[in-house]
């Protein structure tokens, strides 16, 4: 397998969001649902399209379970499901990217984590009865949260996208190249 400069260009776009999610930040203000995004939308291989957001959730939750004691925890393999239903979005996106399609895609991986990370959150019982009354509390308290995930959601997938975007034209090299060949 020879790496191409494209892909050097694309992992060190990746490392560097994903490293950011260790820096004091807001809630749920973290890079790692648009890399999902971004990693389904550029990578040919879906095995491994799924494994790079896996992969920076690790490497992150394992910073800051050395450095802060937080990094781990029971429910996170939810979050982990979330990012492959985010990535699977990422397939459809790759047919045309443009800005207004990656805006719509965020949107909708920002919803799609908000639903099924708080349905766990309501599911697991620990803080809301299992009524629709405690669903609908639990969603409503997690409003605040959300408006943070769609925030960075924004965020990230325009610099990941627009900065990737941006590399293509001023290195027309890039666009040529597979990430691996």
């Amino acid at each position: 397998m020879q790496f191409t400069t494209r892909f050097y260009t694309f992992a060190s776009m990746i490392v560097l969001a994903a490293l950011s999610r260790v820096l004091p930040h807001p809630p749920n203000f973290a890079p790692t649902y648009a890399i999902a995004l971004f990693a389904g939308a550029y990578v040919a291989d879906k095995r491994f399209a799924f494994l790079i957001p896996i992969l920076a959730m690790l490497l992150s939750d394992a910073i800051l379970e050395i450095t802060t004691g937080w990094g781990f925890y029971s429910g996170m393999w939810v979050v982990y499901v979330a990012f492959s239903f985010i990535t699977i979005l990422g397939f459809k996106l790759r047919e045309h990217i443009s800005g207004l399609r990656v805006l719509s895609y965020t949107l909708a991986g920002s919803t799609l984590f908000f639903v099924l990370t708080n349905f766990a959150v309501w599911f697991s019982g620990s803080m809301y009865p299992h009524t629709v009354s405690g669903l609908v509390a639990c969603y409503v308290a997690a409003l605040p949260f959300f408006g943070n995930t769609l925030l960075s959601g924004l965020f990230y997938s325009a610099l990941l996208f627009g900065g990737f975007a941006f590399a293509e034209r001023a290195f027309p090299a890039l666009r040529e190249e597979p990430l691996v060949s």
